[in-house]
């Protein structure tokens, strides 16, 4: 009988890899959520602490080499930017899913590849540029044919409910079981680029530098004053191109242990209302509407992180308590094949493209 790789859902017992005291979760917090468009951003965030810029350097340093931060980087959208993407679910060989990973993985636009515990057992993300020759549609079927996939079904956003990636650090599993106020589903429609705004975003995405003006490299590459960069990226921000700039955390290390992709039969003419009280939930990253097949009745995707599965089972339970929705599956990822940030504007589509279209 051929070995069949099996999702284990992890559990960090013990929390963070490293200890962490309440000054590190404190700032894990603000520099998620707070991190300012700002000449001198540390300082800023010294500020909202009550520390010295001095000191959230050294934090920050200290949790970068332990890998509990990622990255600090901007983080901009891909839909305003014309790429166009979805979520993919596909059933590949269960004995040896990393084989197809690795090749879904070349794809410069594949930015997140999991393992998942059902018959779709890989689950990534995938982009491709405004120009591409293939399209999402050849593109996935270059990797249906070179991975064997038995199936694959996309699942690209009708609607956006929430995009939003922040760990709470400091407070528990009440907090993430605790639903704020809902808003409006965000639009996904392109938005007009120059020049100067392609430049700009090639010249500050990927991870900053951790120094007290992190935006003077970037100024420095495209020969303009740092406050002109933030006027830029103020206006991208305005105009909805770069969502913010943020510390990125590695979940688990972080003591994130378990994510569980909540999906939700909803009922049609509930969607748009469901949807936004589900996003408000704080424990909740990402919401989405997406479309259903005869074999997959689930219209609303949430995305839920805790410490432990049992603490994502707390955050859906909560969300089916409030909404009604009792028909759902929970999917959790056992391996993390990749992870990292879009970089925008290059030519590692194009090259991609050449090598593996037919």
């Amino acid at each position: 009988m051929a070995h069949v790789a099996r999702a284990k859902i992890r559990s960090r017992r013990g929390g963070s890899a490293v200890p962490l005291d309440e000054t590190d979760k404190q700032l894990l917090n603000l520099m998620q959520g707070s991190f300012p468009l700002d000449p001198r951003p540390f300082a800023a965030v010294a500020q909202l602490a009550g520390l010295a810029e001095d000191e959230v350097l050294e934090r920050a340093a200290y949790l970068l080499d332990k890998r509990i931060i990622r990255e600090i980087t901007p983080i901009f959208d891909t839909r305003a930017f014309g790429y166009a993407s979805m979520l993919v679910a596909a059933k590949v060989d269960p004995a040896h899913p990393h084989r197809a990973a690795q090749f879904i993985n070349t794809h410069p636009g594949v930015t997140h590849n999991y393992l998942r515990d059902h018959d779709f057992n890989l689950w990534f993300t995938i982009a491709v540029e405004p120009d591409s020759k293939l399209g999402l549609g050849g593109t996935l079927d270059v990797m249906a044919e070179r991975t064997g996939a038995a199936s694959i079904r996309q699942l690209p956003t009708i609607r956006l409910f929430k995009i939003r990636m922040d760990l709470e650090m400091e407070g528990g599993t009440e907090a993430l079981s605790t639903a704020g106020e809902a808003s409006e589903p965000m639009e996904l429609e392109p938005i007009e680029l120059s020049d100067v705004d392609i430049a700009t975003v090639r010249a500050t995405q990927g991870p900053m530098p951790l120094v007290p003006e992190p935006f003077a490299p970037a100024a420095a590459r495209l020969g303009v004053p740092v406050e002109t960069v933030l006027e830029r990226l103020a206006s991208l921000k305005e105009r909805g191109g770069l969502r913010r700039v943020a510390a990125i955390l590695y979940h688990r290390r972080a003591g994130f242990s378990a994510n569980g992709m909540g999906v939700w039969a909803v009922p049609g003419d509930e969607i748009l209302a469901t949807g936004k009280r589900m996003a408000a939930f704080r424990g909740i990253s990402h919401c989405y509407q997406r479309p259903t097949y005869p074999d997959w009745p689930y219209s609303v995707f949430t995305m839920a992180h805790g410490r432990s599965k049992d603490e994502c089972d707390a955050i859906l339970d909560s969300i089916s308590d409030a909404t009604g929705i009792t028909e759902r599956a929970t999917l959790y990822s056992s391996t993390e094949f990749k992870k990292v940030r879009m970089l925008y504007f290059t030519d590692a589509f194009a090259r991609w493209e050449e090598e593996h279209a037919r």
